[in-house]
């Protein structure tokens, strides 16, 4: 099992930055995976950002994103991050990490993002 929990998220003004970060705990050896996810107001989950496999040269963005977005993760620390730039509303939304081995797939709780002035 893994158990995942993320920070870094809280009130922000449209053009800001925030950083979030995921710290993984348990069996983080076979952890492979990490990937970010959205959750509007109202809407369903939603990919935003990602690092796939050991050699962390694979980074995903959803398109909405593109440019705004890096993904990053420390395998060592068993700790992912989500840096965001050049807020907007619409960004506002809970962000959950999602860390997957071949196997299985984790989730965090959550944390709250709003962009607004």
């Amino acid at each position: 099992q893994v158990q995942l929990v993320e920070s870094g998220g809280g009130l922000v003004r449209p053009g800001g930055t925030l950083r979030l970060s995921c710290v993984a705990s348990g069996s983080i050896w076979d952890m492979d995976s990490m990937y970010w996810y959205r959750q509007p107001p109202g809407q369903q989950r939603a990919f935003v950002a990602g690092v796939h496999g050991r050699t962390r040269s694979n980074q995903l963005s959803h398109d909405s994103v593109k440019g705004r977005v890096t993904a990053s993760w420390d395998p060592a620390k068993g700790t992912g991050y989500l840096l965001m730039t050049d807020l907007t509303p619409a960004d506002t939304a809970v962000y959950f990490c999602n860390a997957r081995s071949t196997t299985d797939s984790f989730w965090g709780q959550g944390t709250q993002v709003t962009v607004s002035s």
